[in-house]
């Protein structure tokens, strides 16, 4: 089992990145999804998630109307939209596959959000 994250890098204030993740070896609509991310210094965090049909997502509050999870059943990946991004957001970002006991990473993508 592979979940890939791609999209991060470094971007200024104010601006906007999308993230991919790309699963492999399992069947992603069989699976919740969710995004978390690792601030410097601190612990991981679950940024937004959503259910296996892609319906009711739910997301953190401090990132609530400027991030968009979303997912491709079909293509078998996850997308989140960040937008209107702050240096607090910056992080390592995780992809997460869950399913009953079963509960897969991705390596992680690092967004940094500087001038």
């Amino acid at each position: 089992v592979q979940l890939v994250e791609s999209g991060g890098g470094l971007v200024q204030p104010g601006g906007s990145l999308r993230l991919s993740c790309a699963a492999s070896g399992i069947t992603s609509s069989n699976y919740a999804m969710s995004w978390y991310r690792q601030p410097p210094g601190k612990g991981r965090e679950v940024v937004a998630a959503v259910n296996n049909a892609g319906s009711s997502p739910n997301y953190a509050d401090s990132v609530k109307g400027r991030f968009t999870i979303s997912r491709n059943n079909a293509k078998n990946t996850v997308y989140l939209q960040m937008n209107s991004l702050t240096p607090e957001d910056t992080a390592v970002y995780y992809c997460n596959a869950r399913r009953w006991t079963y509960e897969y990473w991705g390596q992680g993508t690092q967004i940094t959000v500087s001038s």
